[in-house]
């Protein structure tokens, strides 16, 4: 693989030692963040990491190669350049044929984490299938992603935008186990609860990295969904939350805004409906799953 891929020394050296290791998405800086606060994010996500054990591992497209970890230099440059493409499974042949700078989302992250043999990923929120999905069939890869690369995702649930219940449905069919940290609802990103209950619940790091083990072992294919709440001092009021994303859908529709536009459109309009309070809880949850994300992988290291 080394005709595509370029490995940081620092990760190389971790995972030739078995040290626990923990990736984290491009997306997010590309498209999720405005400058400067995706840079402030990036760089507080690797920090959580390291203060809890862990190496991170920012995963990307730089000029054709997969990049398993960031430069800071790099990581800088990233989150002002503007001819960035965002990539999922679908994209990302082509974004390394081409020579380009891709933005992995969460299925590409996936991919590329796995091919390093990096096994724990922390991300904001997931993709899912989108509200209409039922006449517009936007189902997001990160679904199918999660039943087939062995890689485990902590997130704060997926994205409010989205019909959680479908999602929810959605990856009981595919066989994804999706668990709520310490508490028996799914977490709907910007808040703790979004009225559908987890289909399983576990309240340490240890029980986490034990599950992994014991699926892996067993030969089962795929990742799990590990559903972090945003911390409760973070937690935006599920009704604002909702007419805010009520609102931005709405605006989507009447500007006809579709497929892989559409959820870096709603997370800015839902910021600008909030005067950026939804921005501010988006970093903090990010981080929060970073932190969680290196006890799980230290856990399973140990």
């Amino acid at each position: 693989m080394n005709k595509y891929i370029d490995v940081l020394p620092e990760v190389k050296t971790a995972l030739d030692n078995n040290q626990a290791v923990v990736a984290l998405e491009s997306t997010i800086i590309s498209h999720g963040m405005p400058y400067p606060e995706n840079l402030e994010c990036a760089k507080g996500c690797e920090a959580a990491i390291r203060e809890n054990g862990a190496v991170p591992v920012t995963i990307a497209v730089l000029d054709g190669r997969i990049k398993i970890g960031l430069s800071e230099k790099q990581l800088e440059s990233f989150a002002v350049a503007k001819d960035v493409i965002k990539c999922s499974r679908r994209d990302l042949p082509y974004a390394i044929a081409k020579g380009k700078n891709g933005a992995a989302t969460v299925s590409a992250t996936m991919i590329m984490a796995s091919l390093a043999g990096i096994r724990f990923f922390a991300t904001g929120g997931v993709g899912g299938v989108h509200r209409g999905a039922e006449d517009s069939m936007d189902i997001s890869a990160d679904l199918l992603e999660l039943s087939t690369t062995d890689v485990c995702v902590i997130s704060a649930g997926v994205k409010s935008i989205l019909d959680i219940g479908r999602t929810l449905e959605f990856l009981e069919t595919q066989g994804v186990p999706v668990v709520a940290y310490r508490q028996d609802d799914f977490p709907a990103f910007y808040t703790c609860e979004s009225g559908h209950k987890a289909p399983l619940r576990l309240d340490t790091p240890e029980e986490i990295a034990k599950m992994m083990n014991v699926k892996w072992d067993l030969g089962q294919a795929g990742g799990a969904l590990i559903g972090n709440p945003i911390p409760e001092e973070y937690s935006m009021p599920k009704e604002e939350i909702d007419d805010a994303i009520n609102n931005a859908l709405r605006q989507a529709s009447d500007r006809g805004i579709i497929g892989k536009n559409i959820t870096p459109f709603l997370l800015d309009a839902i910021k600008k409906i909030t005067d950026g309070r939804s921005l501010e809880a988006n970093m903090h949850l990010v981080k929060n799953n970073s932190r969680l994300a290196a006890k799980i992988a230290v856990a399973y290291e140990s």
